[in-house]
């Protein structure tokens, strides 16, 4: 009796035993299947076009997009078992999302929003170094930089009779004035007044200054060279100035110009007038240079080309491959800690030397993105991140 007993406890450990190792091996053999299968089934894809897929890296052959890695199941349900889907969004409309997986009108899937990346919201979305990289992400440091920008224009060389004839009325006038100045009928002397002032305006509104008007009535002789070549050491050129680049230009900055009639002899001159108003179709003001030409070269209605320097000084410059110009508004992303990347809105100044001049959203130290920032912005999209002011 005891030996059957013992014949059965043995035969029981036996299977039992057996039965463990089989389970086990078991297990093995499918986790090694699955891992073989998602080595099997690896494939990249195109973000835009997801019916577009290789077998290898490198870029969508309709868009240039770089190739996405497509997840395995196994990969998915590590990633699911980490993270949780909060909902899913349209790829090419973040607005609009779903509780349940599905597709847009053009057939591309919607697009996950884990928890993990819904809890960075507020503060940047999350990129890995890995995925930054794969995009070509770059980034630069923001510092302070000593700027010039340069203004290169068209002009030509002056021939206005109109002005020399708004100059001969302004003496006529002032003539007119000083001989009235004792007569004993008011009205006579309040009339070459008027004439006087109503010369003075039409001057002004032909880019003279106050100044000039000033020297003009005291030399009492409207200037020759304005439509003939004279004996003056002089001459006037009328440079075209756009309306963004106006608020750069003063009286007296220094001006070189340069004509094909002399290849490679530069004429150096001021800027002694700036017309007051805009013309309306060009939106563009005139701009008025007394240029050196002792040597009598330069003839009325020459054409000319003009270089002007301005020195912006030491300003906080950023370079303008960072900014992603929306009509409505400037973007940067801004690299925080945690490869976070924040969106900032910007005021920018003046461009030079491929640099934008910052006013407002940026400070000193601050690591911008300065590649890839276009992927990064369409990434921020599709997850909804909120733009820091």
């Amino acid at each position: 009796m005891r030996k059957s007993t013992v014949i059965v406890i043995s035969v029981i450990l036996a299977i039992s035993v057996t039965g463990f190792l089989y389970a086990r091996a078991n297990t093995a053999n499918k986790a090694k299947t699955a891992k073989a299968a998602d080595n099997q089934k690896e494939a990249y894809y195109c973000a835009m076009h997801p019916d577009f897929i290789s077998d290898k890296p490198g870029n969508c052959l309709i868009c240039g997009m770089t190739l996405v890695k497509k997840e395995g199941p196994s990969q998915a349900k590590a990633k699911d078992a980490k993270t949780k889907i909060l909902f899913y969004r349209n790829p090419m409309n973040p607005e609009v999302t779903s509780p349940v997986p599905m597709k847009d009108s053009m057939g591309m899937d919607y697009v996950p929003v884990y928890k993990e990346e819904s809890d960075v919201q507020a503060s940047g979305i999350y990129i890995s170094p890995e995925k930054q990289q794969l995009i070509g992400v770059t980034k630069e440091k923001i510092e302070k930089r000593k700027l010039n920008h340069q203004i290169i224009t068209v002009g030509k060389i002056a021939y206005d009779p109109d002005l020399y004839v708004a100059q001969s009325e302004y003496i006529q006038a002032s003539k007119t004035l000083a001989a009235t100045e004792n007569s004993v009928l008011p009205s006579i002397k309040e009339q070459s007044k008027s004439f006087l002032n109503a010369a003075e305006k039409k001057l002004l509104l032909l880019g003279m200054t106050k100044d000039q008007i000033d020297e003009l009535a005291k030399n009492a002789a409207p200037q020759e060279n304005l439509y003939l070549p004279g004996a003056s050491t002089t001459v006037w050129v009328y440079l075209t100035i756009y309306e963004y680049e106006l608020g750069l230009i003063k009286e007296g900055q220094e001006v070189q110009i340069d004509t094909v009639a002399f290849p490679g002899e530069l004429f150096k001159g001021k800027i002694s007038s700036i017309t007051p108003v805009l013309d309306p179709l060009t939106r563009s003001a005139q701009v008025r240079v007394e240029v050196d030409d002792s040597a009598h070269k330069l003839k009325p209605q020459m054409y000319v080309n003009a270089k002007i320097q301005i020195d912006l000084g030491e300003v906080l410059a950023m370079p303008e491959e960072a900014v992603l110009d929306t009509g409505l508004r400037k973007i940067v992303y801004v690299a925080k800690e945690g490869d976070i990347l924040e969106a900032r809105e910007v005021t920018l100044g003046q461009k030079a030397q491929g640099y934008y001049e910052v006013l407002s959203g940026i400070n000193a130290g601050d690591v911008v993105v300065t590649s890839g920032n276009f992927l990064v912005d369409s990434e921020s999209k599709l997850r909804g991140v909120v733009t820091s002011k």
